[in-house]
């Protein structure tokens, strides 16, 4: 027998290379993909199981193709995927160059479809298997600053919802793990701005919950009470409101940032 295999896209750094940890820790072999091959490479060094390094920058249109090419060319059939490769971007959106944008939505929209689409027809035929979706609690929000970051999760969750239900009664399972703040890279420019610490998540943390919601098959997963309350809360109160208030919040934010 052996193991089964987990992808693991955006696996270099952050949520994504806990999660490597994690599945390992859990009895799985790994595929990880990212653009930093040194640092997936030090990946083996971390965990005690098999390690496919896929160095791959998958905000590149023909990525979905050339993956798939290189599972095959490994003998991989993975057993789990999990879409954690992300972007984001802070700051009004008429500023945005149009490359960010084909980045961002290549990367946090079309490389979800595109990889799920691909390895969904394996799993149903061997009638396992899960997906594993990174989301955010901003994408059950309409986030001014944000706006493209924000939209592109709100797909995340939107698409995983959906496929949690027709499959249904397959055997695979779909979750969008949708994470608050997080001590990782993508969180500097927060904390520069002088986010307090103790309001961010650990990598650790996020990680474990994912892991568990996924092996529950959760459809949505959102790690940590202060999250779920506030997901809580915006689910109750109408959407003219909510907006109001986050668009308030950015107008005050970029007035204070071109002061600077």
């Amino acid at each position: 027998m052996t193991n089964p295999v987990a992808l693991i896209t955006g696996a270099s750094s952050g949520i994504g290379r806990e999660l490597a940890k994690v599945f390992a820790a859990n009895g799985y072999d790994l595929a990880v993909t990212a653009r930093r091959a040194s640092m997936l490479e030090a990946i083996r060094d971390e965990v005690d199981t098999a390690v496919t390094v896929l160095p791959m920058d998958l905000t590149k249109a023909s990525a979905a193709s050339l993956l798939m090419r290189e599972l095959e060319s490994h003998d991989l059939e993975p057993e789990v995927l999990v879409n954690n490769a992300g972007i984001a971007h802070h700051g009004e959106f008429a500023g945005m160059a149009p490359a960010a944008v084909t980045k961002l939505v290549n990367l946090n929209v079309r490389a979800v479809a595109e990889l799920t689409q691909r390895l969904l027809p394996g799993m149903l035929e061997r009638k396992r298997g899960h997906i594993l979706n990174v989301a955010s609690v901003v994408g059950f929000q309409a986030v001014p600053g944000m706006a493209l970051y924000a939209a592109s999760k709100a797909f995340v969750i939107a698409f995983s919802e959906a496929l949690s239900e027709e499959l249904q009664n397959t055997g695979v399972s779909v979750t969008a793990l949708c994470p608050g703040l997080t001590d990782t890279d993508m969180a500097d420019q927060l904390r520069a701005s002088g986010l307090p610490g103790t309001l961010m998540s650990t990598v650790e943390e996020v990680a474990q919950e994912g892991y568990r919601g996924m092996i529950q098959r959760e459809p949505i997963k959102v790690p940590g009470i202060l999250n779920q309350a506030l997901v809580g809360w915006l689910s109750l109160q109408p959407r003219w409101l909510v907006r109001s208030l986050s668009g308030m919040a950015a107008r005050m934010t970029f007035a204070a940032d071109r002061e600077r």
